[in-house]
């Protein structure tokens, strides 16, 4: 899309004598669409796309053994993946402040690597790197104080670039 001509000289401006504008640029916007229970969550922007999906939606409590429906969910994100052609993935796993923060550094790097074993078989040969850790309590989106809040922070995140143009 062509940028926009602006006449520096346009009175309207009101800028001083002597000034000029800096060059046009456009904003990275960022699209956030949650779902009405707010367990699965999608951020566009005009360089990637994340993917968070509460730790409920995949997981037992306290585990990090995949529930029957993970896998629908997993394959949606793999489609995207493909659909970008992203050859770099972060799965990244994130807990509540409950518990111990040692225990809480364990599990959400198992629950990484979980969802990162499904994502490479459901996209194996597509020669993708993929960057996994375990983030522990570290990096809430939301408070701790409240059981909705933990909720949203008990979650695994997959992230990738947008392929250009698109």
């Amino acid at each position: 899309m062509p940028s926009v001509e602006i006449d520096a000289k346009d009175p309207d401006l009101k800028i001083p004598d002597g000034a000029e504008l800096a060059p046009p640029k456009v904003l990275d916007i960022k699209s956030i669409v949650e779902d009405l229970e707010g367990t699965e969550r999608r951020e566009d922007t005009n360089t990637d796309i994340k993917f968070a999906l509460q730790a409920e939606v995949l997981f037992g409590k306290d585990s990090a053994k995949l529930s029957a429906v993970a896998n629908a969910r997993i394959a949606a994100i793999a489609a995207e993946i493909k659909k970008q052609d992203a050859k770099r993935v972060r799965v990244f796993g994130f807990t509540d402040d409950l518990g111990s923060s040692a225990h809480g550094d364990v599990l959400s790097k198992q629950r990484a690597q979980a969802v990162h074993t499904v994502l490479e078989q459901q996209l194996a040969a597509a020669g993708i790197t993929y960057e996994i850790r375990g983030y522990g309590e570290q990096y809430p989106i939301a408070s701790n104080s409240t059981e909705e809040g933990r909720k949203k922070n008990r979650r695994v995140e997959v992230s990738f670039l947008r392929a250009q143009g698109s």
